[in-house]
């Protein structure tokens, strides 16, 4: 049933090439999605994806654009709209880059500068495709948050800083858009293997976050994707302004 309801409907996942985005587009595209699959300078890898799709029967496209820049997300949300329809599923995954380092040698550009981009992707990814949604009188927007948000981490605490105000940020457009049939959710997930900065952390390292999780594992992008692909769907219709902890049980409410 979720498969006939989703058909046909347009997504775009930022940073769609690789990680969480490249599961997320594989599988809303399994489900029955024309899926836009977004890149910043890995091209080779977001063609990889799209191809992948197209071999299973679905329809897929590689847009290039920076999520920080307001004139390439404005070119790409009109790429996509020319080529697959109207956006009306949007998943922002896209990684802004920041700094590992603690408090004691955080300097405030490193802060800032994180806290500045992170807001500034989401509001211009966000700001592009409402129109559309509000005129279709339909909308899902899913962001990718983190569990660093609620539980610190030695080291990680731009990305946990940036991703707190990027779910705050969700809660309050979820307020205002959710009369015009748009729903507004955030993914958080735990440690996640199989990602870009996956590498950068041992493997006891990743065992010791393992361990700390009720399901004694950390996650995969698959496992990520599948809480996305529900928040996208119709079956979610009546669920807005939630945080989905896809943490293993690392943290519980």
């Amino acid at each position: 049933m979720t498969d006939v309801q989703q058909d046909g409907r347009v997504a775009l996942v930022t940073g769609g090439s690789r990680g969480i985005g490249a599961a997320v587009s594989r599988l809303l595209a399994a489900r029955g999605m024309r899926v836009a699959v977004n890149y910043r300078s890995s091209q080779d890898e977001a063609e990889a994806v799209v191809a992948s799709i197209e071999s299973a029967g679905g329809r897929a496209l590689a847009v290039r654009a920076d999520v920080r820049d307001e004139s390439a997300v404005r070119a790409m949300v009109e790429q996509v709209r020319d080529a697959l329809g109207e956006v009306e599923v949007l998943v922002h995954n896209a990684l802004i880059p920041y700094a590992i380092t603690s408090f004691e040698d955080l300097s405030w550009d490193e802060l800032g500068g994180k806290l500045e981009q992170e807001m500034r992707a989401a509001f211009l990814v966000t700001k592009a495709v409402v129109p559309g949604m509000t005129a279709a009188g339909y909308g899902r927007i899913v962001f990718l948050g983190t569990v660093l948000s609620r539980i610190p981490r030695e080291r990680m605490i731009t990305l946990g800083t940036s991703k707190a105000a990027l779910s705050q940020f969700a809660r309050y457009v979820a307020q205002e858009l959710g009369p015009r049939g748009i729903t507004v959710n955030v993914v958080s997930p735990g440690p996640v293997d199989d990602t870009s900065h996956a590498h950068l952390f041992s493997q006891e390292h990743k065992q010791r976050q393992a361990a700390l999780t009720a399901l004694g594992r950390i996650a995969s992008p698959d496992d990520v994707a599948r809480a996305v692909a529900f928040y996208a769907g119709d079956d979610s219709g009546f669920i807005t302004g939630t945080t989905a902890p896809v943490n293993g049980g690392m943290a519980m409410d």
